[in-house]
């Protein structure tokens, strides 16, 4: 999760040459990544958003009505991450449906993942639609939940207090 929503700080896959042309660096000041990159439902290429989400409670929404507190939890002893919704919320009720983005990886046959290769036409991407392939990728898709507010971070009693 980026501190800052990383659509609008995007750049539009027209710009990708003057992306490349100035060493990476967005106009925003994030770094390309060309192994690991992100475009969002309009075609602009994304800031790559912070991964894993730091483990604590989320206040989130999709802007539908539906509010939940989202808890994502510590890794296992198998490092496998757990997170869940309150008040019997689905991760539906709490997507903002219109909004998603997708990330893209060097393909297993070795071709070339760039955006230079995301065909323009197919964006917008119309809601409900799977993000579109781009040849030399392998692609997953995300949704998004807009985060309203975070629960500060929780500390131990001091023991005067237990």
């Amino acid at each position: 999760m980026a501190p800052l929503d990383p659509g609008p700080r995007g750049v539009e896959l027209s710009g990708y040459r003057r992306l490349k042309d100035a060493g990476g660096v967005a106009p925003a000041r994030w770094r390309f990544d060309g192994r690991d990159w992100w475009l969002e439902e309009h075609g602009l290429i994304m800031e790559k958003p912070e991964f894993p989400v730091p483990p604590r409670k989320y206040l989130v929404t999709g802007g539908r009505g539906m509010t939940a507190v989202l808890t994502i939890h510590s890794a296992d002893k198998n490092g496998e991450r757990r997170w869940e919704l309150d008040g019997g919320a689905t991760l539906h009720d709490v997507t903002h449906l219109e909004c998603r983005s997708a990330r893209y990886r060097q393909a297993a046959d070795g071709g070339s993942c760039s955006p230079a290769n995301a065909r323009k036409a197919a964006f917008p991407v119309a809601p409900g639609r799977a993000m579109p392939a781009v040849e030399g990728c392998r692609k997953q898709d995300y949704s998004v939940l807009i985060v309203i507010g975070v629960a500060k971070e929780d500390s131990a009693p001091a023991a005067s207090e237990r």
